[in-house]
């Protein structure tokens, strides 16, 4: 495909701007699909405060959209969830923390067969610009997703993770959802992050139908 032929040759202020519509969207989908997954299981909380929203502005974390610009990784300002409107409250966390990574992670999915089977009129039509585009939206979505499912608070994977604790554990946890930030920020800073994401990351980019004629597309990730 042209398509992957250009993937070798980037030019810093091109994917500067070419990954802002990724990363806008990756957030505004991410924290509406929690919103949306909470009102689904009682809790109003998200919508009554306006976050219930596709407006990046809404969901914007200057730290977490700065990482996920030039780190490929990141977070959004996390929507308010009052657990007290649910009905099944062990069931219902885990759905709603696993509503913003799956929202991203449908997203990749749906630009890899968009790919596959109109990629090659889409580069005729937009170049490499276009192209570009998508193939940031699915590094960045496929990112934030696997980057919110690490088990530390206050990501989204810290959340199953709690659901599924014996109560025996639980002052562990509230330790480390007390010290989450610090912990988070230590590990990125250091690089040891890597070894909970890569793993998170190439379980989900399992999931995604490249097949064979975009199967380089691993080597985003």
């Amino acid at each position: 495909m042209g398509l992957l032929r250009n993937l070798e040759s980037r030019d810093g202020v091109l994917m500067f701007f070419m990954t802002l519509p990724a990363v806008l969207w990756a957030i505004s989908f991410h924290e509406f699909c929690h919103g949306f997954a909470a009102k689904l299981v009682g809790d109003p909380t998200a919508e009554r405060q306006g976050r219930l929203s596709l407006n990046p502005l809404v969901h914007f974390d200057l730290v977490g959209t700065l990482l996920l610009l030039f780190a490929g990784f990141g977070w959004a300002k996390p929507v308010p969830i009052n657990t007290r409107y649910f009905h099944h409250p062990q069931r219902d966390i885990v759905l709603v923390s696993l509503a913003g990574p799956a929202g991203n992670v449908l997203t990749a999915i749906v630009c890899v067969l968009f790919l596959r089977f109109f990629g090659d009129v889409w580069f005729s039509l937009t170049g490499r610009a276009g192209a570009l585009v998508l193939l940031m939206m699915i590094r960045i979505n496929m990112g934030l997703a696997a980057f919110n499912l690490i088990p530390i608070p206050p990501l989204d994977g810290s959340k199953v993770l709690y659901a599924f604790l014996p109560f025996r554990y639980v002052h562990y946890y509230n330790w480390l959802e007390r010290n989450g930030m610090f912990i988070l920020f230590a590990l990125l800073f250091t690089g040891v992050i890597d070894v909970f994401f890569q793993p998170i990351s190439r379980a989900l980019i399992a999931l995604l139908p490249l097949g064979r004629e975009l199967s380089r597309l691993r080597y985003l990730f």
